[in-house]
């Protein structure tokens, strides 16, 4: 319930703007867990019908371990060359000569038609015989035992590395037993189930993006398509990396202890299996480290100065991360998968201050380009206005008279003559015609 509300939190913080009640998250996540479920039984049943090659892939490493312990015990300087080849088929017709009598031997050797496995065969014989005595007195034994100087040489090299000369050596390590009737079953199962996995991880991850990040943006749809593309292909290296390199090694690594303290390496199936797939699985999702946090760039919810000041944590939370991840305690499979991812996030955080440093340009330039454009609108505001011709005086004939800023004449006259004159608080005095003066009157 905590990683759900944080998962919705993440959703609602990506996106301000699409933001939901908790029970249409609950639907949303409905949608992408059946989504889930029917992407991985078709690939799941698309991958039994190869189970039996499932299951020789994934023995491999085993049989690598097998041929790296009998690798090293086998001598460079024997005048005839050994390989892991003819000496594991040198054993088998050993096997198979010891109970016959001399004359059962010659032939049988002889219907071989194959001297050097003859004569590889006859210096295990000598080999096995030369083990069973005390150490001082082997080479003697040798010595004696045989005319044929170059076969005395042979044994003499063999005694110095002491191959293991059982025809049946590492066989409950390469036949690995079932405890219960159903385990073979179930087993390919797993192994379809884990194959499904690889299969279906781009549809797989196209889902769990859509459901964490909601409401994509045409623009932020165009940085998921190459994170899916990108992540698919970190994913194969990170399972590829662990198959090929880390997982033979690891088992080789247990297989010598347990040999060095006296144990017999009799693994289990049921508990290899498991072991290989949660392995090959966890180092996949391990590499899948890039592409999560270059989508969070992507977002706006990481910066390069948060990831670069942030490093020694983030170093201490990928080693804390590879000890809850990795399948077993040793330190040797932690730094295993703790130093790839750390190198990741190194990359990661190299992409990021790439990614700020181009966004930083793109926006100096736009702010550039905004000002020339504002400068040259303003410039051709200028232009314009330059080139256009004065306004033509206006004479207003409206039917009321103007003032005259020149004169300071109102233009309101009336039609009675008025004399310019001042009292002695500076107001006009209006001064009346004499009676006189007036216009004489009509005797009528």
């Amino acid at each position: 319930m905590y990683l759900l509300k944080k998962v919705i939190q993440l959703r609602e913080n990506s996106h301000p703007d699409h933001e939901k009640p908790f029970l249409e998250h609950l639907e949303d996540l409905r949608t992408m867990v059946t989504r889930v479920v029917i992407t991985l039984v078709i690939s799941m049943i698309i991958c039994f019908t190869f189970n039996k090659n499932l299951m020789e892939f994934f023995r491999q490493p085993v049989d690598q371990v097998l041929l790296t312990q009998l690798k090293a015990t086998l001598p460079t300087d024997a005048p005839r060359p050994v390989t892991t080849d003819n000496w594991s088929h040198a054993r088998k017709v050993e096997h198979a000569a010891l109970s016959l009598t001399p004359a059962q031997r010659t032939a049988f050797y002889q219907s071989l038609g194959d001297k050097d496995l003859e004569f590889l065969a006859s210096s295990i014989t000598l080999l096995r015989a030369a083990m069973a005595l005390p150490e001082e007195k082997r080479e003697t034994f040798v010595n004696t035992s045989t005319e044929n100087n170059e076969l005395n040489l042979q044994v003499k090299a063999l005694l110095k590395t002491k191959p293991n000369t059982d025809s049946d050596a590492n066989g409950n390590l390469r036949m690995m037993s079932a405890l219960r009737p159903t385990e073979g079953f179930m087993l390919s199962m797993k192994l379809s189930f884990v194959a499904g996995i690889v299969l279906s991880f781009p549809l797989l991850l196209l889902f769990i993006l859509q459901f964490v990040l909601p409401g994509l943006h045409s623009n932020e749809k165009r940085v998921m398509w190459p994170a899916m593309v990108v992540g698919f292909g970190l994913f194969l290296t990170g399972t590829a990396f662990a198959y090929y390199m880390v997982l033979p090694r690891a088992l080789l690594f247990f297989a010598e202890w347990s040999g060095g303290m006296g144990i017999s390496n009799d693994w289990r199936i049921g508990e290899y299996i498991s072991f290989a797939t949660q392995f090959t699985l966890l180092f996949g999702a391990s590499f899948e480290l890039p592409v999560v946090v270059m989508v969070f760039v992507k977002l706006g919810l990481l910066s390069y100065e948060t990831m670069s000041k942030t490093r020694s944590y983030a170093i201490v939370a990928i080693f804390v991360a590879a000890a809850i991840l990795t399948p077993t305690p040793d330190a040797m499979t932690l730094c295993l998968m703790a130093l790839p991812m750390i190198v990741l996030y190194e990359i990661c955080i190299w992409l990021a201050y790439f990614d700020s440093k181009k966004n930083r340009i793109k926006e100096e330039q736009e702010a550039r380009e905004s000002m020339e454009r504002q400068l040259a609108r303003e410039e051709k505001m200028r232009a314009e206005a330059a080139s256009q011709p004065p306004p033509a005086e206006t004479d207003w004939h409206d039917g009321y008279p103007h003032k005259d800023y020149e004169t300071g004449d109102d233009g309101w006259h009336d039609e009675y003559p008025r004399k310019d004159h001042h009292t002695s608080d500076g107001l006009p005095e209006i001064v009346e015609t004499p009676p006189d003066e007036k216009a004489p009157k009509s005797d009528t």
